[in-house]
């Protein structure tokens, strides 16, 4: 029986699904990386279906009332799409009729895709891309491509490449556009700045990893911090600061006793009148 094995108790109320961020490497992530990784997951903005409002609906023809449930439909986002700036589209399957008198054929809608060249104000750089139209018209509606990254969520953007982008953006305004002339520096921060109200400095050093990317970060951090110092350099280093220390401390000797012989005229030690070949006083 389940309850007689030691994971009996936790199978009684289902499998649990292991978290990736509670093993190896991962419990290291810092809060910024998460909450990032919480925008980057979480629901996206519908862009192949229509959602219903509300919560209830009614036939208009039967009269019949019943719950709204906007399910979304399932897309696919192959690798190639973290090269461009898709703007929120996939490739969907499904089935297609194409005559009425056929059966149905296994369909793959697939967005319409495009070359073309994009600039930021903030890092003043351009970029030859792929996009979408819906890309393109969501650009011109923020009034540009810097106020388009900032603007959407990461759920929303999903690409690597503009995650890569925004973070460069985000980081020239912490920075306060270094690469920017003075005249346009001032505009610019004028109008930009205002984006930086929702980061901290951590969580603009960690946004846009993915996960992969955020785990070989943590362990190179972890490297330089744990880096380890060879022996002989260790000794090294000691014996330079007992030396010191040590010709520091004869050196005050010395002058101590420079003093006490200027003042009684003779030696104070009592190693240099045991000295044989130490100068003899005059009689």
């Amino acid at each position: 029986m389940a309850s007689s094995t030691p994971q009996g108790a936790n199978l009684l109320n289902g499998l649990q699904k292991g978290n990736k961020f509670g093993v190896g490497t991962a419990r290291l992530l810092p809060e910024a990386y998460l909450k990032f990784y919480k925008e980057w997951k979480s629901k996206p903005t519908a862009v192949h279906y229509i959602p219903n409002e509300g919560s209830w609906k009614r036939d208009e023809v039967t009269g019949i009332t019943t719950p709204v449930q906007n399910v979304p439909i399932p897309v696919i986002y192959p690798p190639e799409h973290h090269q461009g700036i898709w703007g929120g589209e996939g490739v969907v399957k499904g089935f297609q009729k194409r005559t009425p008198t056929k059966k149905r054929v296994p369909h793959y809608w697939v967005p319409v895709l495009r070359r073309t060249v994009l600039h930021s104000v903030v890092l003043n750089k351009y970029w030859s891309t792929i996009v979408t139209d819906r890309t393109m018209d969501l650009i011109h509606e923020s009034h540009g491509f810097d106020h388009y990254l900032l603007k959407t969520p990461a759920c929303d953007l999903k690409s690597s490449l503009a995650f890569r982008i925004k973070r460069n953006i985000l980081e020239a305004l912490q920075d306060k556009c270094p690469d920017i002339d003075t005249q346009k520096k001032s505009v610019i921060l004028e109008e930009y700045s205002k984006y930086l109200e929702q980061y901290t400095p951590e969580e603009i050093e960690w946004y846009g990893y993915t996960f992969e990317e955020a785990v070989r970060k943590m362990n190179i951090k972890l490297a330089k911090e744990k880096r380890l110092v060879p022996h002989k350099v260790e000794f090294r280093s000691r014996l330079i600061q007992q030396l010191k220390e040590a010709g520091i401390a004869e050196a005050q000797d010395r002058s101590a006793d420079a003093a006490i012989q200027s003042q009684i005229g003779e030696p104070s030690s009592w190693i240099s009148k045991m000295n044989p070949f130490g100068k003899k006083q005059e009689t």
